[in-house]
């Protein structure tokens, strides 16, 4: 008998611990890829102007105004998408709210229907709908997360997204323009720095994903050189032609 009890304690205790990865990602992969997108795309800036043969000023200049205009643009752009998807969902929001208060018995109805489709039994779901069709707030809760997918409560706000965005992607524009803004003269430090960063959010995109830290480190390594290697091709050529 107090083998069975013990057993089944490390069964109960086994399936309280079962836990699964983050798969939204969080406020980790907005950040981390918002960091990443500032670097690829200031480091190739400032690779492609570099490869112009330009001068060590003009480089600093690029790469501030890519920072600076890098996140002005995601802010604004983060900030109009999560609005604009906040008001769809408001709007469909009142008109499931209006519903519920015009037609209260239909939207039970509904509601009863939904759960005998996932396999409720008829006289159970059709007591759950009633229940929770009581209060109409947790009515309109329970009909958006059924029909709509959403939680009324949990909407994105675009003041957030915006802010969020506009750090993550500065911070990623800044590494490659560090080591100028520190006395460097060479294009070396920063390619460095910004590649070494690159890994690094690589790495720390693993956390929420199947993939191994070192592999996706590389790969975001290997995407960010690729990218700079190009477009200082492209500024030697261009330099070359515009010289």
């Amino acid at each position: 008998m107090a083998i069975l009890d013990t057993e089944a304690t490390l069964h109960v205790a086994h399936r309280d611990n079962h836990t699964h990865r983050d798969v939204n990602g969080g406020w980790l992969r907005p950040a981390v890829f918002g960091a990443m997108d500032g670097l690829v795309s200031n480091l190739a800036l400032m690779t492609g102007v570099a490869g112009g043969a330009v001068s060590q000023h003009t480089i600093i200049l690029t790469g501030l105004a890519g920072l600076a205009a890098g996140a002005f643009s995601m802010a604004a752009g983060e900030y109009t998408s999560v609005a604009s998807q906040r008001e769809l969902v408001e709007a469909e929001l009142d008109v499931e709210r209006r519903e519920l208060r015009k037609h209260p018995q239909d939207e039970e109805d509904e509601l009863a229907a939904l759960y005998v489709a996932r396999g409720v039994e008829p006289e159970l779901a059709r007591e759950v709908a009633r229940q929770l069709s009581e209060d109409p707030e947790q009515a309109l809760e329970i009909h958006a997360r059924e029909e709509l997918g959403i939680d009324p409560g949990e909407l994105p706000s675009p003041l957030v997204a915006a802010v969020s965005s506009f750090g993550s992607f500065a911070l990623g524009a800044l590494l490659p323009v560090l080591p100028y803004l520190l006395g460097a003269t060479a294009l070396w430090p920063a390619l460095l720095l910004a590649l070494a960063g690159l890994f690094a959010c690589g790495a720390v995109v693993a956390k929420v994903t199947a993939r191994t830290w070192w592999y996706s480190g590389l790969r975001q390594l290997a995407l960010g050189g690729a990218a700079a290697g190009v477009t200082y091709a492209l500024g030697t050529l261009f330099g070359t032609a515009v010289g």
